[in-house]
């Protein structure tokens, strides 16, 4: 077997074997393929496609490359969620508490953001002391007594996909959809949860431009847990604009503890709820109320014990950045469109986000929005507030906004998008 032939099989719109999957997969994990080989064979992926069978087993193939984790031990029924990334897009951080209120348990590894999508893992180290990386026997151990962990995976879970992942970054086969597929699915069945709700965003903020690929996505994702014995739903959700009032990590965090203590954006509140129904019903919790468990306080115990297990002050002040930019409406009328993508980049530009891997963050960066599409708004009044500790970054983040919202004439017909576009079973 040699890497050129497996890459020309590609290129030349074949199909890949079992054995050649197997075989480049473990290979390049061992530093036999080089990375200029399976760019090259990434990219023919991209424009060429990859079959079912062909998917299924490169994700298999990626999965034997490491370690698989057991949650066997456990009393309760595992469930798990996974975002494809947006803007504003929060939601694990009253989800994971919820959900573990109402009986599952959440074994959530999540990741960091890049470019102009948030990541979990920023925004709660935002919270003082709270750490990202814990050991397998710690996560086991948070589980087991708060029912949720929020965690970075351990470099022995699916090393091939981290590898493979950190090059498709840099070569710009980030949007093959079988290679997104089988990323998420090799992390996510190497996890070891039992059921898995998928939310798929779609729109200007997502890396799901059109309703067409978000489906194409989300079936191929949930084909490939089905195949692997793992409950699997997805939900194609809205990302044309941000998620709640805020982007960026501190902001985020504190916008998600309105959520839990009662309050907090329609949105936010309506696609948390939306999830948990999947997550507790794959888990076969349909009797379970997450509504009820908002509302009593429990979600909110289970966020407390969860940040506390994990080195995390709840009741610590977060932090908050030095400077701030109102951005006013330019005239009255009805504020049509608010681009997630647009506002997502102002949030990058101001440190809330990162360019490349191992670029630090700022925890207060970001932007606070005061209206969203459908609002009626007044010529003068706060749109946006832009936040940063470094205020020569403002005229930058500036220049992503001219064209990220539409304010149309007082009276204009308006009709919001729905949060959750479609259900894929």
């Amino acid at each position: 077997m040699d890497a050129i032939s497996v890459i020309r099989t590609k290129r030349d719109r074949g199909e890949l074997t079992p054995e050649q999957i197997d075989w480049v997969i473990d290979a390049y994990t061992r530093g036999e393929v080089a990375d200029e080989q399976m760019s090259a064979l990434a990219m023919a992926i991209l424009l060429n496609g990859m079959n079912r069978t062909e998917i299924a087993r490169w994700t298999a193939a990626m999965i034997a490359s490491g370690e698989r984790m057991n949650f066997s031990a456990l009393s309760r029924p595992t469930t798990d969620k996974h975002s494809t990334g947006g803007v504003g897009d929060k939601i694990t951080l009253p989800l994971a508490p919820l959900v573990a209120a109402c009986g599952a348990a959440v074994p959530q590894l999540s990741g960091r953001g890049l470019g102009h999508t948030g990541g979990t893992l920023d925004k709660l180290e935002s919270i003082p002391g709270w750490r990202a990386h814990i050991t397998n026997a710690e996560m086991l151990d948070v589980l087991d007594t708060t029912g949720a962990v929020i965690c970075a995976a351990g470099d022995g879970l699916a090393p091939a996909d981290k590898k493979l992942y950190a090059l498709r970054d840099v070569t710009g086969t980030v949007e093959a959809i079988p290679l997104i597929a089988s990323s998420i699915m090799s992390k996510k069945i190497a996890e070891g949860t039992g059921a898995l709700v998928l939310d798929v965003k779609v729109g200007s903020g997502a890396f799901m431009k059109t309703i067409e690929d978000a489906r194409e996505l989300a079936s191929t994702m949930v084909a490939l847990g089905t195949d692997s014995g793992v409950r699997t739903v997805a939900l194609l959700t809205d990302m044309s604009t941000p998620l709640g009032l805020t982007a960026g990590n501190a902001l985020e965090v504190r916008e998600s503890v309105e959520v839990l203590a009662g309050g907090g954006p329609k949105d936010v509140i309506d696609l948390t709820l939306a999830l948990a129904r999947e997550m507790l019903d794959a888990a076969g919790l349909k009797d379970a109320d997450p509504e009820k468990a908002l509302a009593d306080g429990s979600a909110m115990d289970v966020w407390r014990r969860m940040i506390s297990a994990q080195g995390g002050d709840p009741d610590a002040t977060l932090p908050v950045a030095r400077e701030q930019h109102v951005v006013t409406a330019p005239s009255s009328g009805v504020l049509t469109r608010l681009d997630a993508y647009g506002v997502g980049v102002a949030a990058w530009r101001l440190g809330a986000g990162r360019a490349r891997k191992e670029d630090p963050v700022q925890a207060g960066a970001g932007v606070e929005l005061h209206a969203k599409p459908g609002d009626t708004v007044t010529a003068g009044q706060p749109l946006l507030t832009l936040h940063t500790d470094t205020p020569e970054k403002f005229e930058y983040a500036l220049g992503a906004l001219p064209d990220a919202y539409d304010i149309a004439p007082s009276g204009t017909p308006f009709t919001a998008t729905p949060v959750v576009r479609e259900r894929i079973a």
